[in-house]
């Protein structure tokens, strides 16, 4: 496995991150910390675009656990059958928001160990709602994420768990917060999985991959 990027490059990345967008936000739409948590849980193998689209119309009626619970599984599946895995993702948010009810007196959790007990929640989606609802510099690392970290070395890992150590141990604190952001960004529309925008790429002259298919000439 390859080694991370040295103290001073990582600083000259995320400097260069921050210069171009200095509070970065993510792209899931929500209104408060419920509904965010729950646009996290319904983008598990889904778009943000898709999951936006199903719940702003959702959101309108149900921003809390309780008026989900008053809206009920049916009603909340008649939203979301757009939506990858619907029924399944129907079934977790409801049995979460009961659980917000009765344990939590409808309010979100702001604990990583308390949000992954709920159903449908990992950490993944724990460290997103951290992240963005409470300022927690908590990394959620998905595809993006992985590949960016891998292929800048930036965050090494042969896993996701690996990378989120990655992060965590080697981007300089003052990144911390707003990383998990910058780096799903650059690797959703700049660091692409196929044909990397490397010419247009902010740190193009500071990644060390080899394969910068578009700046070698290629279409």
């Amino acid at each position: 496995m390859a080694k991370p990027l040295p103290y001073a490059a990582q600083v000259a990345i995320f400097e260069r991150f921050r210069q171009a967008e200095p509070e970065p936000k993510g792209e899931l739409e929500h209104l408060n910390a419920y509904t965010l948590l729950v646009a996290v849980a319904l983008s598990a193998q889904a778009t943000d675009a898709g999951v936006n689209k199903a719940t702003r119309a959702l959101f309108e009626v149900a921003d809390t656990p309780e008026k989900m619970l008053a809206l009920g599984e049916e009603g909340l599946t008649a939203h979301i059958k757009s939506i990858g895995l619907y029924r399944n993702k129907a079934r977790n948010v409801m049995a979460l928001s009961r659980i917000l009810v009765d344990e939590y007196g409808g309010a979100v959790p702001s604990s990583r160990a308390a949000l992954e007990s709920l159903p449908g929640v990992g950490r993944k989606t724990a460290n997103v709602v951290l992240n963005m609802w409470w300022g927690h510099p908590a990394q959620a690392v998905d595809t993006h994420i992985f590949r960016v970290g891998n292929r800048t070395r930036i965050a090494p890992g042969r896993d996701v768990a690996a990378v989120e150590r990655a992060i965590e141990d080697n981007v300089p604190a003052p990144y911390q917060r707003h990383a998990h952001h910058w780096l799903i960004l650059h690797g959703r529309y700049t660091c692409v999985a196929r044909k990397p925008k490397c010419p247009a790429c902010l740190i193009a002259d500071l990644c060390p991959w080899p394969d910068k298919t578009e700046a070698k000439g290629q279409p």
